[in-house]
């Protein structure tokens, strides 16, 4: 009897954290989307007009929306930072996550290393923005290029510290079997290593891909003065010093969403187990 109240006690509490979740996430989703179909005119200082329904929907806010940002050419930049940022960050950290996994229990040298590059992650960016802006300049660096390049850096103390992490489960007889067959460490790694760490190549895909997306700083820094806006760059065109365009830029932020959502949606599968099975021991 005891036992059972005690499960309908922890169920309570679960389906209250859940609705307080659900509710922090369909709240402000309700809002942009209804928002985004509204006209101006339909914008009013009460609480009962925002949160309202638009008297008749229509897409006109989507069309200024991708006219005022350039939407196709801005979603284009967007796209290959994006893809070639996760691309390269899959093919680096990955193997710096394996060699610094796999050596640094027994070598002080490689301790050091993961140590050290790890420590990056509590690195603001406000602190290195103006000396990576002048650098870039210097360098030719200050375009869509350079900011690859530093998004791979950037992100490379939190994907080393989940590849290490992963690497906790792949038992090291696979590697000590392919050793006994005459595999090379490089062709082991890519044979069997490699494709093992799929969920875990997953999660890092999707949360490199969320962090870049989304980014406006880094794009803002580097790339000021250019014509190669990124979507959150050419986003900021609906803030001004009087005010913000909210019809026009929530519904820009539905249409930036739709992508990066598609995204998620083809990787979650391997997202979770990526996390269930890559947790830092």
């Amino acid at each position: 009897m005891k036992e059972d109240m005690i499960k309908k006690k922890t169920n309570w509490t679960a389906m209250i954290v859940l609705i307080l979740g659900l509710s922090a996430i369909a709240f402000p989703l309700y809002m942009t989307i209804i928002i985004a179909f509204k006209q101006p005119a339909e914008m009013t200082n009460s609480v009962s007009g925002i949160l309202s329904l638009p008297k008749t929907w229509s897409l006109d806010n989507f069309k200024e929306a991708m006219r005022v940002t350039d939407f196709w050419n801005s979603l284009k930049n967007s796209v290959v930072i994006t893809l070639l940022t996760v691309v390269l960050s899959i093919a680096i950290h990955s193997v710096m996550g394996y060699a610094l996994g796999r050596n640094k229990s027994h070598s002080k040298f490689y301790s050091f290393v993961y140590l050290f590059i790890v420590s990056g992650m509590f690195v603001p960016f406000a602190i290195l923005m103006m000396p990576l802006a002048k650098q870039t300049a210097e360098l030719g660096l200050a375009n869509w290029f350079g900011v690859i390049i530093l998004y791979v850096v950037f992100y490379m103390p939190m994907n080393i510290l989940l590849y290490s992490g992963y690497l906790v489960n792949i038992p090291m007889a696979l590697e000590e079997a392919a050793k006994v067959d005459g595999a090379s460490t490089w062709r082991t790694y890519w044979k069997i290593i490699f494709p093992i760490m799929r969920p875990m190549h997953a999660t890092v895909a999707v949360l490199t891909a969320l962090s870049v997306w989304n980014d406006v700083m880094t794009p803002l820094v580097i790339m000021a003065g250019s014509e190669q806006n990124t979507l959150p760059l050419a986003q900021l065109n609906f803030q001004t010093q009087f005010g913000t365009n909210y019809n026009l830029a929530f519904a820009s932020y539905l249409l930036s969403l739709i992508p990066i959502l598609i995204f998620y949606i083809v990787c979650q599968k391997q997202i979770l187990n990526g996390v269930v099975n890559g947790a830092v021991k």
